[in-house]
């Protein structure tokens, strides 16, 4: 069938290049996760947070690739909630809704409160003044769209690895790692941090957004810009933590990461860690929210262009619960992260499975690339039960019955 010149420039309206997609995956993961891993990994050390980091990572990633063939498979270009309710029906979509909401507002609920403690602290503002100031590149960024956030995403994640690298190593030459803050390990916590590891990889929802922008060009590309941003998300979440608290140790870190560490290295570096924790919340926040807002459309069937109304009440959802939530202290910072993980973890990993079954079957089009190994049984049941575990971990913790010191 021809397409048309609309068809033609709304297709070139939402291209991306295979680094975008990159940034895109890397900008949704590095935000809130990064900064409270220190903090909630202190405990068992940073060995046993490789360890969390390495299942969960991998995991993951495997969970994304099963929504890239998807997503492949598929003609019409649908968000994840789309996905579900084609191959799944209004169950499984209801379902894989609820876990991209709760894990979005989850994560935007601790970018309000982070970048308001952050701003307060640098400018001397109020907290509510500096989540407000926050939040608003967020929204018009989200507002302009999919080429928008990728080419702002690309900037900014330059930017934030120069500022990270220039901080570690910093660190390392500066006032040094001492041994004993990063050998040690206890595997009782390997658990608990898995969970908050979950939150810090988990984006399945940004890859049919992807997917729109790659596939339509270079489908290929989708699956290895899957894997680029996965793994310099993994390099990222295991050097932070390795740094802050091989030079602080556990009784130093603070709950966002980037204030002690600063701190400890002095006042341009205090300056440099907590831009970049607002960078990184910042990437984050395009990337989940501008998927956020795509899936509210594609949940409810409301046009995703040409009807501002919509558009506007869609951004409206999903930017003001967790301003209101976090601005008047309803939830603490790690453990939003916590919850939220666990929850929308067990949802976002375990339905792609599903949902990959299902679309071999009645996909609408031979694939451009198929999950090979990765798509084998035993793999999928190993991921079905962490991740089930691990929402069997967050029910616990919010009803108070995890062990001593897990919660």
């Amino acid at each position: 069938m021809t397409e048309t010149r609309d068809e033609r420039a709304e297709r070139g309206s939402v291209a991306i290049t295979f680094w975008q997609g990159a940034a895109i995956i890397f900008g949704a993961n590095i935000g809130a996760g990064i900064l409270s891993l220190p903090y909630g990994a202190r405990n068992g050390g940073v060995l046993a947070l490789v360890v969390a980091l390495a299942i969960a990572g991998f995991l993951t990633t495997v969970s994304m690739l099963y929504v890239a063939e998807v997503s492949l498979r598929t003609r019409e270009p649908l968000q994840l909630s789309g996905l579900a309710r084609k191959y799944l029906g209004n169950v499984g979509s209801w379902l894989i809704f609820a876990g991209v909401v709760i894990n979005g507002l989850g994560a935007l609920i601790a970018y309000a409160s982070g970048s308001g403690s952050i701003l307060a602290d640098l400018l001397g503002i109020s907290p509510l003044l500096g989540s407000t100031l926050f939040f608003v590149p967020g929204v018009v960024v989200i507002w302009l769209g999919l080429k928008a956030t990728g080419r702002s995403e690309q900037a900014i994640t330059v930017t934030m690895l120069a500022i990270i690298l220039l901080l570690s190593a910093w660190t390392f030459i500066g006032p040094g790692i001492d041994p004993a803050n990063v050998s040690y390990m206890d595997p009782y916590f390997v658990v608990p941090i898995i969970n908050l590891a979950v939150f810090a990889f988990i984006a399945q929802y940004t890859v049919p957004e992807l997917a729109r922008g790659l596939a339509s060009h270079s489908p290929r590309a989708l699956p290895r810009a899957v894997v680029a941003g996965m793994c310099a998300t993994g390099f990222l979440l295991a050097l932070v933590p390795l740094a802050a608290l091989g030079m602080m140790g556990r009784d130093g870190v603070s709950e966002v990461i980037t204030i002690a560490w600063g701190e400890g290295l002095g006042t341009s570096a205090y300056y440099l860690a907590n831009i970049f924790a607002l960078l990184a919340m910042l990437t984050s926040f395009w990337a989940i929210g501008l998927t956020l807002m795509t899936n509210v459309l594609d949940r409810f069937r409301w046009p995703a262009t040409g009807s501002p109304r919509h558009r506007l009440a869609a951004l409206a959802l999903i930017a003001v619960p967790p301003f209101l939530i976090a601005t008047v202290g309803l939830a603490g910072f790690v453990s939003a992260l916590g919850y939220a993980g666990g929850f929308a973890g067990a949802i976002m990993s375990i339905v792609p499975v599903l949902m990959l079954r299902r679309a071999r079957v009645e996909g609408d089009q031979e694939p451009a690339w198929r999950a090979g190994w990765i798509a084998h049984p035993a793999l999928q049941v190993t991921l079905v039960t962490v991740f089930g575990l691990a929402f069997v971990y967050s029910l616990l913790n919010a009803t108070g019955l995890v062990p001593q010191g897990w919660s």
